[in-house]
């Protein structure tokens, strides 16, 4: 059987699909991942990768952390791709249960999918941390060098920076996974621990839809190293 129609059979005959995914799935509309032959490790730095989006950064050099954030991170003018659009109609069919995603960029909910799961945290919630004040993504982006809050705190993102705990999505994300009939995971290398080992939580079928390889595809159900534009089109 040809590997779209295999998984086309497996989403139809499923009741409780649970979606995972990673910056592979933001690459269409534009955005940067991580480990793809255009990411961000591809770059140049002074600092390891991980550094500049550490809380060490952040809280000791907050200018080279939010030169780094806005140059890379800002996904406010970014849209919906093919993949966030064939999703959001998954869920209004009653067929996605959740997503769970490691991106920070909101496209999920741009294309009306209402249950995400946001492990790595947003870019749209920003408080700061001297008073908590709630501050708008758009003020983080357009403000000076390193936003701050009218009583003079530096404006954090709801982002997850290394050194820092998962926040509570990332509970939910591991008991939605857990009553999945079908997991699709795509664009993600599953590399970046604790996330990548929610795969094994998966008591149903497992998909791997990734232009790569990953450490995980001896548990799935079917594996489809294509482009996911290419995939996504032919579902």
């Amino acid at each position: 059987m040809d590997k779209i129609a295999e998984l086309k059979k497996l989403i139809d005959g499923a009741a409780n699909i649970v979606f995972f995914g990673g910056a592979g799935v933001s690459t269409l509309s534009g955005m940067k991942d991580f480990r793809g032959k255009n990411g961000l490790y591809k770059g140049n730095y002074d600092y390891p990768l991980e550094y500049f989006l550490s809380s060490n950064c952040f809280y000791h050099e907050p200018e080279l952390f939010f030169k780094f954030y806005k140059e890379n991170m800002n996904a406010l003018d970014y849209k919906p791709n093919i993949i966030h659009e064939y999703l959001a109609k998954l869920e209004q069919g009653g067929k996605l249960q959740a997503i769970v995603t490691q991106n920070i960029d909101g496209l999920h909910q741009k294309a009306g999918s209402k249950k995400v799961y946001e492990i790595h945290g947003t870019i749209y919630k920003n408080h700061c941390i001297k008073c908590h004040k709630f501050y708008s993504a758009e003020y983080v982006f357009s403000s000076s060098l390193v936003p701050k809050c009218s009583c003079g705190g530096i404006i954090k993102p709801d982002v997850v920076l290394y050194g820092e705990m998962l926040p509570d999505d990332f509970d939910e994300s591991c008991l939605a996974i857990s009553k999945a009939d079908l997991l699709i995971v795509a664009g993600t290398s599953l590399t970046v621990e604790p996330a990548a080992s929610l795969v094994k939580l998966c008591n149903g079928n497992l998909v791997i839809l990734n232009d790569t390889k990953t450490p995980y595809d001896f548990l799935a159900t079917l594996v489809i190293n294509e482009d996911l534009e290419d995939i996504f089109k032919k579902l």
